[in-house]
């Protein structure tokens, strides 16, 4: 078994003995949470702005965490209920265990605190985790296609970023 800090620098790195290791390690469950809490503050600390207060901070942290919560749920009910292939047999622990390391490049976020780099950052760490993503859903749904995982996690990606689209357009009307 793997260290926690392999396991998120593997999953980063789109190695799928990662994911399959983490699908079957029930133990791994807390660890997957805490890979998303930390890309997720990675994603407040680097998208908030010179003066930003600590409320901004945790909005963004707060946002980044209920998109990928949505995101997991679409891609369970996209992958695992409508378009499961014959071999699909996943819970509900082993596919939020691996997506939950997919967040694992969402970490460097964190670099998006360099002034003129956060719509950069953002932009290459949003592909590296869709990117990610295919990987833990083909490993966790247990497909022998790629384009049917990656068919599922782009569906649910553009889903979920209507919403963090949306909710940012909402919260910037409340400011």
């Amino acid at each position: 078994m793997t260290t926690f800090l392999e396991r998120v620098t593997g999953a980063a790195l789109l190695k799928a003995a990662i994911y399959e290791e983490v699908e079957a390690d029930r133990t791994a469950t807390m660890q997957a949470v805490g890979v998303v809490a930390l890309s997720s503050l990675a994603a407040g600390v680097g998208g908030i702005g010179p003066g930003a207060s600590v409320a901004t901070l945790t909005g963004i942290s707060v946002l980044a965490f209920a998109a990928w919560g949505i995101w997991a749920l679409l891609t369970l009910q996209i992958g695992a209920r409508l378009f499961p292939s014959p071999r699909t047999d996943a819970d509900i622990g082993q596919l939020l265990r691996t997506i939950g390391f997919a967040t694992a490049p969402g970490i460097l976020r964190i670099v998006g605190i360099i002034p003129g780099t956060t719509n950069a950052v953002f932009v290459v760490t949003a592909i590296w985790m869709l990117m990610a993503m295919i990987v833990a859903v083909r490993q966790a749904l247990d497909y022998t296609r790629t384009s049917r995982a990656f068919a599922v996690c782009a569906f649910g990606w553009v889903l979920t970023m209507g919403f963090v689209f949306g909710m940012g357009m909402f919260c910037s009307r409340l400011h």
